[in-house]
């Protein structure tokens, strides 16, 4: 029998018992859509869980601290610590990170921060909310102001900052000129300090609540940084960097961190393990991510089994249904069995029917899983979300799960129908005739 006569057969057997076909295809909707919006919501917490530690940093980064005050001069982080960490395998890129404490003076309000120099690769990840990176060709320092730079200013007639209530609205570090000190050598007398006026290009993007890895801080060139502080300093002491027993300062650098940007995120742990062996202090955001990633997956499987149970008592309805269609249609399948029907046809048959109720039912809960996915992200997204840390909806249906969904509702709905199909191909065609 073709392929074609068995699925028109298989469908008109379903239509004509409606009421029990409609029933049961309920039930796999019930079910599928269980399971989907179980799982969209072990995704969703995972997915939100990821958004919140990356919005702490990249997770592909391992940032190493100097915390020279302990070590001795081998440990420092310098230039040539920069060439031995790139040659690990899966490092993409090391960037030295250089940092320097400066107050900052806008008319009657003062300030203070810290310029963070870092190579342009490291600029180019930082977004922008006005303004352009730092030119490649600039002969002097160029400014990313981060957005909550202006939070550490004060007035300094009435000595009140944000933290009093004092409005700060004029501080504006993007459009209009403010002076920049470095730190004194001696005793760190503002009044003494030379004022020097840098351009600010850019204004970091704090996004929809402000918050933003890259707001309290400047940035700047880090080659251009390095020249600037030894036009400033030139033999004496630079702050922040270490001397040596005589109090006389070093001819090179020492980084106060050291950014290794891995190229996969599945190397972060092999890539962060091989730099402590080499005696370094290294932190990622993936060691506490996959902390957080195992309390997920245990939540999801948990979400997913409970959905489960739904789609397997749907099963249980399908295959009564369909061991109900076989005693009904006992004396049919004698008859197909006597005109020389196969089988294997007989068995198909009913699988067939068994496979539609579940595609049925897959695809109908499928689109409930996602009217009901829709509910749960306006009324409750926000604050569910909220306790991830995540900014994004808490119920995701990616189209790997949609189209799996359908699949495994139609596998459920095959395998509840195999013993069926295999009882009906045993009946003995003579009783079966005889069966009234």
């Amino acid at each position: 029998m073709r392929f074609f006569d068995l699925l028109i057969m298989s469908i008109n057997n379903l239509r004509r018992r409606k009421l029990r076909t409609g029933l049961t295809v309920l039930g796999v909707v019930i079910g599928t859509a269980s399971i989907v919006v179980m799982v969209s919501l072990g995704i969703g917490l995972k997915e939100n869980t990821v958004e919140s530690y990356a919005s702490f940093g990249s997770l592909t980064r391992i940032q190493i601290s100097s915390g020279y005050g302990n070590q001795s001069e081998d440990d420092y982080l310098v230039d040539a610590t920069v060439t031995k960490l790139a040659k690990i395998p899966h490092v993409k890129s090391v960037s030295p990170i250089l940092e320097t404490d400066v107050n900052l003076k806008q008319g009657v309000y003062q300030g203070y921060s810290n310029i963070v120099g870092m190579p342009r690769e490291e600029l180019e990840q930082i977004p922008l909310a006005e303004g352009k990176l730092p030119n490649k060709n600039a002969a002097t320092l160029e400014f990313i102001v981060g957005n909550m730079v202006s939070d550490n200013f004060y007035n300094s007639k009435t000595g009140k900052g944000s933290w009093d209530g004092e409005d700060l609205s004029k501080v504006d570090l993007i459009h209009k000129p403010f002076f920049t000190m470095f730190q004194n050598m001696g005793n760190g007398d503002e009044t003494s300090q030379k004022k020097y006026l840098f351009p600010a290009c850019a204004l970091v993007d704090g996004g929809e609540n402000g918050f933003s890895e890259y707001g309290y801080q400047i940035y700047t060139d880090i080659d251009l940084l390095k020249t600037q502080l030894k036009k400033i300093y030139r033999k004496n002491p630079i702050p922040g960097q270490p001397t040596n027993k005589k109090g006389k300062p070093y001819n090179y650098f020492v980084y106060n961190m050291i950014y290794v940007n891995v190229d996969d995120m599945e190397h972060v742990t092999e890539v962060q393990k091989a730099i402590t062996d080499m005696g370094y202090e290294a932190y990622s955001s993936m060691q506490w991510l996959e902390q957080a990633q195992q309390q997920t997956d245990m939540i999801q499987a948990v979400l997913g089994g409970i959905g489960a149970v739904s789609l397997f008592v749907a099963a249980i309805g399908i295959a009564n249904t369909m061991m109900m269609s076989i005693y009904e249609r006992t004396k049919e399948i004698g008859v197909l069995k006597v005109l020389g029907c196969a089988l294997g046809d007989i068995r198909t048959m009913f699988l067939m029917e068994a496979g539609f109720i579940g595609f049925m039912g897959g695809v109908l809960g499928l689109g409930l899983s996602y009217s009901v996915s829709a509910a749960i992200n306006k009324f409750l997204g926000a604050s569910l979300s909220g306790m991830t840390g995540g900014s994004g909806a808490i119920s995701r249906i990616p189209l790997w799960l949609s189209g799996s969904a359908v699949v495994f509702a139609v596998l459920i709905g095959m395998l509840a129908g195999l013993f069926p199909a295999l009882r009906a191909m045993k009946l003995s065609p003579l009783a079966a005739i005889r069966n009234e």
